[in-house]
């Protein structure tokens, strides 16, 4: 166990007070562009799926539209999927693999599914390279109507705005190495906790719904991926970032309990990946095809499914 006085911010073994959030805050430096390498690649596909501006974002004066792409003529009659990537800013191949998928891949799914596609929910994040939003706050443990991030309020009032079910939901994601050398020290100091060190698994995983288990669907993406990436091994206690392995390259969360992204459109297919790139075999290349491919996987299996 380790004191919080690992992290430069605060006072151990109490929470952060508004003068430590303004320390935070100043320690975040903006590293690179939301407008210039995100917004230019969804107004370039716009022509192809419609543009949903669906909030906006103001901290501390700097201003973020937050984006979604559509097709552009939705039918009934079929499914719904949703692709979110960047609900934390700093997990770059979530970003980047939705992008990617928009451009590379979605047209062969034309006519079989309503694609819903949020490249980046958290874009002060994205520029910060950092897992929380302006406010030290993690949007991916508040996806809940009253919570308080707004990216994620934002998001799902534009799931709630659709009227179609939805079938699918993957959520785009990584585990690296600076989860252990910043965000879980951060996070025990911003609560005035100890710091327990964890182990970064090596590899890609899946996070399924423990309340509603779909083991066929995750092991379909594992096999996809699995020609693209290595699958994480469990630990030496048979678990992944402290949760028990229930099948290759899956471990389970309580979607609901933990608010999580992909919790909120009640969609019978549901995952998250976890891509890894700090890897010494990993190219950014290699990891956003990581991405691309479980979302063509995810769909495959589900629509074969419907």
């Amino acid at each position: 166990m380790t004191n919080t006085s690992f992290y430069p911010v605060g006072t151990p073994g109490q929470p952060w007070n508004e003068d430590d959030l303004n320390q935070w805050r100043a320690r975040q430096s903006r590293q690179r562009r939301y407008d210039e390498d995100v917004v230019p690649r969804i107004e370039a596909l716009a022509d192809r799926y419609e543009k949903i501006a669906y909030g906006r974002l103001d901290y501390a004066g700097e201003t973020y539209t937050l984006l979604a792409l559509r097709d552009r003529h939705v039918d009934p009659a079929l499914p719904t999927a949703l692709v979110t990537g960047g609900v934390h800013g700093y997990e770059t191949s979530g970003v980047m693999g939705a992008l990617d998928f928009l451009e590379q891949r979605a047209a062969a799914y034309a006519g079989k599914v309503n694609l819903l596609v949020v490249p980046c929910v958290s874009p002060w994040g994205y520029e910060r390279i950092n897992r929380w939003n302006y406010d030290a706050v993690d949007p991916n443990r508040n996806f809940r109507a009253d919570g308080p991030a707004r990216e994620a309020t934002a998001l799902i009032e534009l799931v709630a705005s659709v009227h179609e079910t939805f079938l699918l939901h993957i959520d785009l994601h990584e585990t690296t190495d600076s989860d252990e050398g910043e965000f879980r020290p951060a996070l025990a100091a911003r609560d005035g906790k100890a710091y327990e060190p964890e182990t970064i698994p090596d590899g890609f995983y899946l996070v399924d719904d423990s309340a509603n288990p779909q083991p066929g669907f995750q092991q379909a993406i594992i096999a996809a991926v699995e020609r693209v990436t290595h699958i994480a091994p469990p630990d030496d206690k048979g678990e992944i970032i402290g949760s028990p392995v229930v099948a290759h390259g899956v471990i389970e969360y309580p979607l609901a309990d933990y608010a999580l992204c992909t919790s909120i459109t009640g969609a019978r297919y549901t995952t998250t990946t976890e891509v890894y790139p700090d890897s010494a075999t990993a190219t950014p290349e290699e990891c956003n095809h990581a991405q691309v491919t479980a979302v063509c996987a995810a769909l495959d299996y589900a629509l074969a499914q419907a």
